[in-house]
């Protein structure tokens, strides 16, 4: 999978040392998958869910979003994901944490 928004992961494990290594894993991991559909995905990451939101301010045309659990539930990386084969684009919108994430300030 392609995945952009890696400047997202480095700013967060600045300010979240303990979340560079579970971030570098799933990173990892997402290059080296080709995913066509959530349940490929979901065979990888067990945890992951998808979101419904009103509006997606990094992509437009998409009203899904993926939510990953990281670093043993204690972080949230949420990314658009084109399954297209022409694309297969994960776009990284955003990581919290899980007080962050439970706020839901990041579904406006």
């Amino acid at each position: 999978m392609h995945i952009t928004g890696r400047n997202v992961l480095n700013e967060f494990s600045q300010r979240h040392p303990n979340a560079r290594s579970p971030l570098n894993r799933w990173y990892n991991l997402m290059r080296q998958e080709t995913f066509d559909s959530f349940v490929e995905l979901r065979r990888v990451f067990p945890h992951a869910d998808q979101v419904k939101v009103r509006k997606n301010r990094f992509n437009p045309n998409s009203k899904i979003l993926t939510v990953f659990n990281i670093g043993g539930n204690n972080f949230r990386l949420i990314a658009s994901i084109q399954y297209n084969p022409s694309v297969r684009r994960v776009t990284i919108n955003e990581i919290l944490t899980h007080g962050e994430y439970d706020k839901g300030k990041w579904k406006e």
